[in-house]
């Protein structure tokens, strides 16, 4: 009887082989699989032990970079934190970040919270302040309404103890040279600075040699109420106003433009902003007016004339004396100071406070020296009321 043959036979050996590796390889691999589903079960159960055991902010946390995040990444900062005056003065700015940074304007009318607006007094001195024990006593129980910046020779060391109002109060300087750009480089400092200071509303320019004429509440509401900013701003004929007059200044400046002026002065914010943000005029001055062209005399008067000359008083809050003549006004020391002398100074004369009459005219007056010092302390609650 015929034997039929197996399914197996007549086939090539071979083949019979690879059929036998084919079953055997889905078997590893199933294995395979099994292992990794065994793995990623264990490490799900892992970090989900890891998040319950420590937060979701820890593993956040330690996942944050190392270098520093910019001020917006904070996330808890207050409106305080970004209003606040800064509390050191010092800081590595050049001017032109300075500036940049200063001039800085919100957008939208009014403000958030509640600003008392202040006066800040800037002081342009060579080194310390001879006077300083006057301005302690004018300035004593107003804290809220002032602030304090000094500028003086990069080389002075501040000697002052820490419980004046004066301490840590000095910005970062440069040398300034009277009748030159540095000057006013200098005022534009002081400025900046100030502006840093959302609060500041009014700004004052003052020397080391500088009084105030009356008590704190008196200046600090003449200036609040004034519609102008006391900047002196005159067309002088002669040769030592247009006689300085370059015509390299055209086109931004015309002859019948140039004005001169005090260099002390006391601009609103909206003024100072434009000192401190100028690029129109800077140039021109910087290149076209220099001795006998004084700068610090034309500069700020004729570009705030072009700029915004119905906000202007036409005249300086600061007496000075040029009776004497010569190229500085008169200096007064300890024998000059009588009660008649300070009450001339205050009476002296009228001028118009916004658009009227008056007979109070300044604040300030200059210059004295060191020795005046002791009898203006005598003299100033009686004659000037603090």
């Amino acid at each position: 009887m015929p034997r039929v043959p197996g399914l197996d036979e007549g086939r090539d050996p071979n083949c019979i082989t690879r059929l036998s590796q084919s079953r055997g390889l889905p078997l590893k691999l199933l294995v395979i699989l099994v292992l990794l589903l065994g793995l990623l079960i264990v490490f799900m159960f892992t970090s989900m032990y890891t998040v319950r055991g420590f937060g979701v902010s820890g593993i956040i946390a330690a996942a944050r970079p190392s270098f520093p995040l910019c001020v917006g990444d904070q996330g808890n900062r207050s409106l305080q934190q970004w209003i606040k005056p800064p509390s050191d003065l010092m800081h590595s700015m050049n001017d032109k970040e300075l500036f940049w940074r200063a001039t800085f304007v919100p957008q939208i009318k009014g403000y958030p919270f509640s600003r008392v607006p202040k006066i800040a007094f800037m002081f342009l001195t060579k080194g310390p302040l001879p006077l300083a024990p006057l301005w302690e006593r004018f300035f004593k129980g107003h804290e809220e309404f002032y602030s304090i910046y000094i500028h003086s020779l990069p080389s002075y060391h501040e000697e002052v103890s820490s419980s004046s109002i004066f301490y840590r109060r000095h910005v970062p300087s440069q040398v300034a040279e009277w009748g030159r750009m540095s000057m006013c480089d200098a005022e534009r400092r002081l400025l900046a600075n100030a502006l840093l200071d959302i609060s500041n509303e009014w700004f004052v320019l003052l020397s080391e040699s500088c009084i105030p004429l009356f008590n704190f509440s008196i200046v600090y509401h003449y200036i609040k109420r004034s519609r102008y900013s006391f900047m002196g701003a005159f067309d002088d004929p002669g040769p030592y106003g247009r006689g300085r007059y370059n015509p390299n200044m055209e086109p931004e400046v015309q002859l019948t433009q140039w004005r001169k002026g005090s260099q002390w002065f006391e601009v609103s914010r909206k003024l100072a902003i434009q000192i401190v943000r100028d690029t129109t005029f800077y140039p021109k001055f910087d290149a076209f007016c220099k001795p006998a062209c004084y700068v610090d005399e034309h500069y700020f008067p004729t570009m705030l004339t072009i700029q915004a000359p119905e906000l202007l008083a036409n005249r300086s809050l600061t007496w000075v004396d040029w009776t004497r003549g010569g190229a500085h006004p008169a200096t007064f020391g300890r024998g000059d100071i009588t009660p008649e002398f300070l009450k001339r100074i205050v009476e002296r004369r009228n001028c118009l406070y916004n658009g009227q009459p008056s007979s109070f005219c300044e604040l300030f007056a200059r210059k004295f020296a060191p020795s005046a010092l002791e009898p203006l302390l005598r003299l100033t609650s009686s004659v000037f009321g603090y």
